[in-house]
C-alpha cells in the first residue's frame, strides 16, 4: 500500500510539475527560477545568502550560483555585500523581479484552480495535512534501514572460463 501511495505521489508530482513548467514558460521562466524568486520575495529587502536560498528550494539545484547569474542577467535579482560581513554576498529580488511575480499572480491562481480546485477547500486542506504528515514521518526513517542480509543476491553467475 505504501509503495502504491509513493508511486501516486511521484506520478502526481511529475504531471503537475510538467504542467506548471508549461505555464511558466509563457513568462520565460523555469519552475526553479520561479521558486527562487518567490523565496527572495518572502525574504524581503535584506535578501538571503545563496546557501539559504538553496536550503529553501523545493527542488535542489546543484549549481545555485549559475542560477543566480542567469536571474541577475535578466534583472530579476540583485547581489549585494552584507553590511555586517563584507565577505558575505546577499541576493535579493529586484523591483523588476517583483513586477514579474505580480504579473504572474492572477493567471497562476487561475491555473492552479484548474489543477486542483475541483477538490474543494476542505479536501485540499485534508490533502495538505496528509502530505505534511507523510513528510514528518519520513524524518524518522533512515534511508539505509533495510536489512541487506534478507535481500536475495541477484549478482550474475560467474562466467565459465
Amino acid at each position: 500500500m505504501e509503495e502504491e501511495a509513493l508511486l501516486n505521489l511521484a506520478r502526481t508530482f511529475e504531471v503537475n510539475h510538467t504542467r506548471l513548467g508549461e505555464f511558466l514558460r509563457q513568462f520565460d521562466l523555469t519552475y526553479t527560477q520561479y521558486n527562487v524568486l518567490r523565496i527572495l520575495k518572502g525574504a524581503g529587502e535584506g535578501g538571503l545568502k545563496c546557501s539559504e536560498v538553496s536550503a529553501r528550494m523545493v527542488n535542489h539545484d546543484p549549481d545555485v550560483t549559475r542560477l543566480m547569474d542567469r536571474l541577475e542577467r535578466r534583472g530579476w535579482i540583485v547581489r549585494k555585500r552584507s553590511n555586517a560581513d563584507r565577505r558575505v554576498v546577499l541576493v535579493a529580488i529586484s523591483p523588476s523581479g517583483l513586477a514579474l511575480l505580480a504579473g504572474i499572480d492572477t493567471p497562476l491562481a487561475e491555473f492552479l484552480a484548474g489543477l486542483g480546485g475541483h477538490l474543494g477547500p476542505d479536501r485540499l486542506r485534508q490533502l495538505i495535512g496528509l502530505l505534511e504528515e507523510w513528510r514528518r514521518g519520513q524524518a524518522a526513517v533512515p534511508a539505509a534501514a533495510v536489512d541487506l542480509s534478507r535481500v536475495p543476491d541477484f549478482s550474475p553467475a560467474p562466467a565459465n572460463p
